[in-house]
């Protein structure tokens, strides 16, 4: 990597381990995020906020910030954007050492990064990779970002979610979301301007709020030969309770024709909680008309 040693060194020293306990009756143990949840985080600012991923925070009663020389230190939850998937947290500690969360929008594929996380207590790991992908992603589940930033990863590099990928100023253009390193060797990271965007509405409160809500239907959906499948739905999720199944086909949304998850998930951005989704689905060569009446992810998490 070409940046200069202390640049990693500055972003080290802003690296912190995120650890949080969810009760075991919380609804996001039950899709497999688990009561006892590990990653990474950054100070951003020289107050202790604290930049990571939200899925880390669902439902979590107790958050413990490790940081680089060791020492713990409970953190608040500051605010939780599900649109984004980043989380945002604050500790009390007086003035620390920091980096800069900047636009992504000067990054080109090709371009030098790299990442650090937090592999438990005080240990940290660094990795340096290229930018190799800029553009729109969607989940298996109901996530969708006009942008990402995809790294590549080393097959060593085991680190949690959560930590910074930076350009070789030691800037965070995007926040680790997904590590697919053990199949791809590669990292999704949400763009820091997806941050900078809802940071004061984060600190203010809590949530993002100058954007209309979502609707969500709690389901999981793959795309296969120009078709969506479900994958499966949440339990107690709009989706479940109006009667979709895992294997369900879909083969419309309010009379739009869905051939690729992307259609799906835009034709439910025109969509407010509360509002009913007609979804038409093939079932064992019977075709099902489905009313879900969408809600709140944030409502379905909190």
């Amino acid at each position: 990597m070409n940046a200069p040693v202390f640049l990693l060194e500055k972003v080290l020293r802003a690296t912190v381990g995120v650890h949080s306990h969810i009760p075991s009756t919380h609804v996001s143990t039950a899709i497999g995020l688990g009561t006892d949840r590990r990653g990474t985080g950054t100070v951003i600012s020289p107050d202790g906020l604290i930049l990571t991923v939200h899925y880390l925070l669902l439902g979590a009663k107790n958050v413990i910030v490790t940081m680089p020389g060791g020492e713990q230190l409970e953190a608040t939850i500051v605010g939780k954007d599900y649109s984004t998937g980043l989380g945002l947290l604050k500790i009390d500690r007086g003035k620390i050492p920091c980096v800069e969360v900047v636009s992504s929008e000067k990054c080109v594929v090709g371009q030098e990064a790299f990442t650090v996380s937090s592999l438990g207590g005080e240990k940290r790991c660094a990795d340096c990779g290229i930018i190799t992908y800029l553009g729109p992603f969607d989940a298996v589940w109901e996530f969708v970002l006009d942008k990402c930033v995809c790294v590549t990863a080393s097959s060593l590099n085991i680190g949690m979610s959560g930590g910074p990928i930076c350009n070789l100023q030691a800037q965070v253009v995007a926040v680790s979301y997904l590590n697919f390193a053990d199949l791809s060797r590669a990292i999704l990271g949400v763009p820091g301007e997806c941050f900078l965007a809802i940071r004061d509405e984060l600190i203010k409160h809590g949530r993002r709020t100058t954007a209309a809500p979502r609707a969500w239907l709690g389901v999981l959906s793959y795309t296969l030969r120009d078709h969506v499948v479900i994958a499966g739905v949440m339990p107690g999720g709009p989706g479940q309770k109006a009667g979709l199944q895992q294997g369900d086909l879909v083969i419309s949304i309010d009379d739009t024709d869905v051939d690729s998850r992307r259609v799906l998930y835009e034709a439910l951005r025109n969509h407010r909680p509360g509002e009913n989704i007609n979804l038409k689905v093939l079932r064992d060569t019977h075709v099902y008309q489905l009313d879900i009446p969408a809600m709140r992810v944030e409502d379905y998490f909190a």
